[in-house]
């Protein structure tokens, strides 16, 4: 049973093989986290059941919140590894955010704010937090784990 993804396969990625994850993390130059792989395990990446983010700053998306369009997994278009233009890298270069990690989910701004598996503090082959970057492209922490950013996202609805 699909419990974080909603049904479709817009920004779904080819079934998730342990050579796609081990090519992704030789071409990205880190570890991913196992609770992401796992999150993949399921949907290769896709658009989530829950999809906002309760913060206590404000963002240029809301007063209380950002929200993601998509988790983003590995391989095809969409994957973070991806030379589409619309990989991790791309991303980072496209939009000068800052070189911390990885860029992990689609954003309803079209670019201008990201989510980052952000390995500034773990090293490459550590834990990362995971944090948000907003137009002034300061990263904020908002997770300590990709776990803990599933788990504290919310379903979308009025404001919270």
């Amino acid at each position: 049973m699909n419990e974080i993804f909603e049904d479709g396969d817009f920004y779904t990625g080819p079934p998730l093989s342990v050579d796609m994850i081990s090519r992704a993390e030789q071409a990205l130059g880190l570890q991913l986290p196992s609770s992401y792989v796992a999150a993949l395990s399921e949907k290769n990446g896709g658009v989530l059941k829950r999809r906002r983010f309760p913060t206590k700053f404000a963002t240029s998306w809301a007063v209380d919140h950002f929200e993601i369009r998509a988790l983003l997994g590995i391989g095809g278009k969409w994957g973070i590894d991806s030379s589409s233009g619309l990989g991790s890298a791309d991303l980072i270069a496209e939009w000068g955010y800052p070189e911390i990690g990885v860029v992990i989910c689609d954003m309803p701004s079209g670019g201008h704010d990201a989510v980052m598996l952000d390995y500034s503090e773990s090293g490459p082959s550590g834990e990362p937090s995971v944090a948000y970057i907003d137009e002034d492209r300061v990263p904020r922490k908002v997770a300590g784990s990709f776990e803990e950013f599933l788990s504290r996202l919310v379903p979308c609805g009025p404001p919270i």
